[in-house]
């Protein structure tokens, strides 16, 4: 007997023991595991669903998240939640921000039985939870009755229920399928009292929203999931919205890719005013457009309003841009008024708009130095001349690689100054746009040959040596690169990969710093 006792305590400890080095095998942070490319899998497979953040030390946006990643995390684990919130420094961990195709800070993605998908939702702890809870759960909550409803509406910006006769209807199914694609809340109930609440009977799908309009009722065909989540991504962003870092991943993860931004100041004297004008306007667009509104005054979006060329001494500004079709901008003359929204939008969607096409004055010694300036006015006359092969760096100012490159492209200038039929020449993307050239990436290196309307991408190497060889491949010229020569172009041990991309509307889409 006492032997049996004695079996029993030590499997007791063992199990103690294995429990207690399974809480311990890994560091944490605030909660949060810190991953290593040793680690990483072990740590996924363990652990039933994972949201992992892909981050740099140096990232603005990274630090911002921190704190709301780790409340997340505690959060979660006071709730008993099965989601563990995982942190890889891609700084340190190369193997994993290579095998995970790492191009932007901060990049999250969330595991499920060690199958990831990119996470969509906002940078709150709350909205962090929210997601990761909906992703981990049912599709759809049961909703047993009219308190449970109330509970659920309360405690959440924007609920999807849906009111059947049968859990197994196809109205049903289709509610539930709809569900499971979305980000957002949905809840389901057999409950007739729960539905006549919402004013609706089975079968039935309603939104019960904190903004705009608080009920809106489901018009399409409810065992339709895909119209049921076009009817969901329109109401779930509010008539009028603010573009912050928080509300980035909503603006750009929805399906509508056509924006009106108002530039104002939060605290200009007529921002009610304004505000007020774009929800009157943007009722007609729902779905189409979305209205969005850009606080000027902070620092977070001054590389937004150089993007689109604005300064102070414009705003308030309103702009379009058409975020699939080349990030194509339109400008409002004019004063800013509901009436006057509506008809920008309008003309908009019937096609009679002028494509807004920002350009520096060029300055009166674009030609003095090797490297020519180009603007969007002179880029015709200089980069089209079929006499000549133009290479043109199109650059940002901002750019960490544009940086590194501009002296090696100054001594790229140098050694074809003396070469008549090639120009070596450079143009701000930022402040220039060009109706037939998409710039996606900074720097792109692009050659205009003579004779030839086709432009050619370059996507060598960015040493001297590298980028002379092609100018001489492509204008049947024989200049030479010397020890001396890449000494003075101050080439060092750079590495050139991707530049991170941006969240904001410098890129479209993206990550990093905005």
């Amino acid at each position: 007997m006492m032997k049996a006792v004695v079996r029993v305590l030590a499997l007791a400890l063992a199990v103690v023991a294995v429990v207690a080095a399974s809480a311990s095998a890994y560091e944490e942070e605030d909660g949060v595991i810190v991953a290593t490319d040793s680690n990483f899998d072990d740590i996924i497979k363990e652990h039933e669903f994972a949201l992992v953040e892909f981050y740099a030390p140096w990232c603005g946006h990274c630090q911002a998240l921190a704190p709301e990643y780790a409340k997340a995390a505690q959060t979660l684990a006071e709730n008993d939640s099965p989601v563990k919130l995982v942190k890889v420094d891609c700084t340190e961990q190369e193997k994993l921000s290579e095998r995970y195709e790492i191009r932007g800070f901060p990049t999250l993605r969330f595991f499920r039985n060690t199958v990831d998908t990119d996470y969509t939702g906002g940078r709150t702890a709350d909205e962090i939870v929210s997601w990761v809870t909906k992703k981990s759960g049912p599709p759809a909550v049961d909703v047993e009755d009219v308190d449970a409803a109330k509970a659920l509406a309360e405690d959440n910006d924007i609920v999807i229920f849906g009111f059947f006769d049968s859990k197994t209807s196809d109205e049903a199914k289709a509610f539930i399928d709809a569900a499971g694609a979305s980000d957002n809340i949905f809840g389901i109930s057999t409950n007739a009292d729960v539905a006549k609440a919402y004013g609706v009977s089975a079968p039935a799908i309603v939104a019960a929203k904190q903004f705009d309009e608080p009920r809106v009722t489901y018009e399409g065909a409810p065992d339709d999931a895909e119209a049921i989540n076009d009817f969901v991504a329109t109401e779930s962003l509010p008539l009028v919205i603010e573009f912050t870092n928080e509300n980035a991943p909503k603006i750009f993860g929805g399906a509508v890719q056509v924006h009106l931004l108002t530039f104002v100041k939060n605290d200009h004297e007529n921002f009610e005013k304004i505000v007020d004008a774009m929800k009157a306007a943007a009722k007609d667009f729902r779905g189409d457009i979305l209205f969005v509104h850009i606080d000027s005054s902070r620092d977070d979006n001054m590389r937004i309003l150089e993007y689109f060329g604005l300064s102070e001494s414009d705003l308030p500004a309103v702009r379009i841009i058409d975020l699939a079709n080349n990030m194509a901008k339109y400008a409002l003359e004019g004063d800013i008024t509901a009436d006057s929204l509506h008809e920008f939008a309008s003309n908009f969607k019937k096609g009679s708009l002028k494509r807004h096409l920002m350009s520096e004055e060029t300055p009166d010694d674009w030609d003095a130095e090797p490297v020519k300036v180009l603007t969007g006015n002179n880029f015709a006359d200089v980069a089209l001349d079929s006499s000549k092969n133009v290479f043109v760096e199109f650059y940002a100012p901002w750019c960490g690689h544009c940086k590194q490159l501009a002296p090696i492209w100054d001594k790229l200038g140098e050694k074809f100054e003396g070469v008549d039929n090639v120009v070596i020449a450079k143009l701000d993307a930022t402040a220039n746009e060009l109706a037939d050239i998409v710039v996606e990436s900074f720097p792109t290196l692009k050659l205009f040959p003579a004779d030839s309307q086709e432009a050619v991408d370059y996507e060598g190497g960015r040493t001297l040596k590298e980028l002379v060889a092609f100018v001489n491949d492509n204008a049947a010229a024989s200049v030479e690169v010397t020890a001396e020569d890449e000494a003075a172009a101050g080439e060092g041990g750079y590495d050139y990969g991707e530049e991170p991309e941006y969240e904001d509307y410098t890129e479209g889409t993206g990550h990093d710093e905005l």
